[in-house]
């Protein structure tokens, strides 16, 4: 029940906060513990779910090369500009952060930090036009950090 009111209230700052995809996905997992299939379905979706989601995420961003919005001429330009230099440092780090968040979170099991991460994700969501999809290299910013200083 604990874990109901705790979905609710993610729910309830997701509403409010307009972290419309936050609410789909509490709404989700809200309707499959009501309809008592969480114990084949959680485990389905804990397991591959972060794989899926990557996968609908990088389609959706290469649909413009796959549409032929972004030729080869294209990118030739972007690589020899200083914008994409640093879209590509950027993007190595950025990445970096999300192994070592999913990792913080899966592998080393602190994923009773992720109400934080959320939290902060609607928060920015509704006051900083921002999209919530940052948990992940959230969580690698505080392992580096972590790493870093806490030793």
């Amino acid at each position: 029940m604990d874990s109901n009111i705790i979905l609710l209230a993610i729910l309830a700052a997701s509403i409010l906060g307009k972290a419309n995809s936050v609410a789909i996905a509490t709404c989700m997992l809200l309707i499959v513990k009501l309809l008592n299939m969480d114990k084949y379905i959680f485990p389905v979706v804990e397991g591959n779910g972060m794989t899926l989601g990557l996968i609908l995420i990088i389609a959706a961003i290469l649909i413009p090369i796959a549409n032929g919005q972004v030729t080869s001429v294209n990118i030739k330009n972007i690589f020899t500009s200083w914008i994409g230099i640093a879209a590509l440092l950027i993007s190595l780090f950025t990445t970096y952060l999300s192994g070592l968040g999913l990792q913080y979170l899966t592998v080393q099991g602190h994923g009773d930090i992720m109400p934080s991460l959320i939290l902060g994700a609607v928060i920015a969501a509704a006051f900083l036009d921002g999209i919530p999809v940052g948990p992940l290299i959230t969580a690698g910013m505080l392992a580096l950090g972590i790493k870093l200083f806490d030793k």
